[in-house]
């Protein structure tokens, strides 16, 4: 295995669990998508979080592709 196998599984593990953190709300319907309140203003740790999930996919995504071409 190369290093970008390792990155691969690393960000998506990682992003696994950064989309399973961001929840709208504290009910269970919210946890599952079926939130009451229309919120679409993201502010402090959520927004955070956010850009940090955001980050984790490009990482996914170049470690792909690089690991491919490398091949």
């Amino acid at each position: 295995m190369n290093v970008f196998n390792y990155i691969t599984i690393g960000s998506v593990i990682l992003m696994t669990l950064l989309i399973l953190v961001q929840t709208r709300g504290a009910s269970l319907g919210a946890g599952l998508g079926s939130s009451g309140e229309v919120n679409t203003t993201r502010r402090g740790t959520d927004k955070t979080i956010f850009q940090f999930t955001i980050i984790t996919a490009i990482i996914f995504c170049m470690s792909l592709v690089l690991g491919v071409i490398q091949k």
